[in-house]
């Protein structure tokens, strides 16, 4: 049986085509990546305000349209969807296992983060106390971190309310939802200064770890309890 063949050339099959997708995706996520990661160290070397656009494309050797289709805005360069999504707690509480809370799962998945301490999602990286100090004395950046902050709460407030079948003004999906926000933003507290201090990354997964079992033991029945999976 012949390949099937166009203007005399064979068409590649269905099994090429997606490995060919697959690598143009790997490739597009790569250099998004990369300039991310220059446009960070040149914001951290020089100051968010200082740095434009074109010099991160310069230094990054990709031309000005190409950061601008990965990155609509400048502060999309530092705070970018893939880290700082609304959906991070919504996602880890859609995969929490039978039997399993919405809080121990977020918490949970905290951990696992920590353990694996290479996880950009936690910190465990050189300099991201600096970089978290950089977020918050840059007023445009420190709104916009907030504004997610309150995004994830809002998320995870509705996905918690229509999976228990909460009435509408009840508010104990936001509440548990908020509880678990501070959950969180106590820990990236903690990394942000242990990083800042120069502690090595696996003391500062150990010290995050003891931080988020004191966070568990303050947090009540009702949270911990709420919305278990069946």
């Amino acid at each position: 049986m012949s390949d099937t063949t166009r203007g005399g050339l064979r068409e590649p099959t269905r099994a090429e085509e997606i490995l060919a997708l697959g690598l143009r995706d790997e490739k597009r996520r790569q250099t998004r990546r990369h300039i991310a990661e220059v446009a960070t160290r040149l914001f951290l070397r020089h100051g968010f305000a200082k740095v434009t656009i074109a010099e991160v494309a310069r230094n990054a050797e990709v031309a000005v349209n190409t950061v601008y289709t990965y990155f609509p805005s400048k502060e999309d360069l530092v705070l970018y969807p893939e880290e700082a999504s609304a959906e991070r707690m919504v996602q880890m509480v859609r995969d929490r296992a039978r039997g399993q809370s919405a809080a121990v799962a977020v918490l949970a998945a905290l951990r696992a983060e920590l353990r694996r301490e290479d996880d950009r999602m936690v910190g465990l990286t050189e300099g991201f106390g600096r970089f978290v100090a950089m977020v918050r004395a840059e007023p445009v950046l420190a709104m916009r971190l907030a504004g997610v902050g309150r995004d994830m709460v809002d998320a995870l407030a509705a996905n918690l309310a229509a999976e228990t079948g909460a009435r509408t003004g009840d508010p104990l999906p936001h509440l548990v939802a908020a509880q678990l926000g501070w959950a969180q933003d106590q820990l990236f507290r903690h990394l942000a200064a242990r990083s800042r201090a120069g502690d090595p990354p696996e003391e500062i997964a150990a010290s995050a770890l003891a931080l988020l079992d004191a966070v568990e033991s303050v947090l009540s029945d009702t949270v911990l309890g709420y919305a278990r999976r069946r």
